[in-house]
């Protein structure tokens, strides 16, 4: 296999911040709503990764419109205290180029901003939309891929499903709440979903995807894994597949998709 056929293909664009307003709204779980993002300033969006993260910038307690933060020549936003800035890393599930429509899904799993705002959203509200800035495009020839994530992963581990084509073998672990979380996931790929529900477990402290690594044989040393997850977590079975599975790093990217007792504390999950 040449070697430079694995090479990663980094994609990196121009920030944008942009408005755009809600236009409709489908629950496809108790605990998981997608909401659909229109307007003009969505005419040039794109998204080249099935992990890929665009910032959500929220209005402030008690207004409609959300605050966007200043943009630095070159891109970058500048860091203020004030005003406020609510903002939340989130999945582009889905953008249609046609209807200028993208495609958010959010978790309702508590009183944070996101989650509240997603559960009260209504057609013609307005949210900022930053990104994304870059992508991380991994190669679509490896014999085998393993995607692991809890439900937070999950609107990326769908969208990496449904882009992939036919012939290639994957397998999918979720960890949900319960079995009503669980869903048909769309798939031209020879696609394998395993739902691990943790049934009253508080999210974060489950250990079922640890579990289900564990017992999980690797069906090929040409494997490629995709882990997101709560930080720690993410963590922990990136350390289980080096040292007890025996993958290499270079095989494995994980990112910790939220930090158990922090209101904003994912990233990568490296050495």
């Amino acid at each position: 296999m040449n070697s430079l056929s694995r090479t990663p293909l980094r994609v990196r664009q121009p920030v944008r911040l942009r408005m755009a307003h809600v236009a409709r709204i489908e629950q496809l779980s108790p605990l998981m709503r997608r909401i659909i993002f229109t307007g003009d300033d969505l005419h040039d969006f794109s998204s080249a990764a099935a992990d890929d993260h665009v910032k959500l910038f929220f209005p402030l307690p008690g207004q409609d419109t959300p605050v966007l933060p200043e943009v630095e020549t070159g891109g970058r936003p500048v860091r203020s205290a004030s005003p406020a800035v609510i903002k939340r890393d989130y999945t582009p599930r889905f953008f249609n180029p046609e209807t200028h429509e993208l495609a958010i899904e959010f978790v309702l799993h508590g009183d944070g901003p996101a989650a509240t705002w997603a559960a009260q959203a209504q057609p013609g509200q307005t949210l900022g939309i930053g990104g994304p800035k870059g992508s991380f495009v991994v190669s679509e020839n490896y014999a085998h891929y393993l995607l692991i994530g809890d439900q937070t992963a999950l609107p990326a581990i769908a969208r990496r499903l449904e882009e992939m084509p036919e012939g290639i073998n994957v397998t999918a672990m979720i960890e949900v709440a319960d079995a009503k979380e669980e869903r048909p996931l769309a798939s031209n790929a020879n696609a394998s979903i395993v739902w691990l529900p943790r049934n009253g477990v508080e999210a974060g402290k489950s250990t079922v995807l640890q579990e289900a690594s564990t017992s999980y044989s690797l069906p090929s040393d040409d494997l490629h894994v995709w882990i997101g997850a709560e930080i720690e977590t993410a963590r922990q079975l990136r350390t289980l597949l080096i040292e007890e599975k025996g993958m290499t790093r270079d095989h494995i990217r994980a990112a910790g998709y939220w930090r158990l007792g922090a209101t904003d504390g994912g990233g990568r999950v490296e050495d």
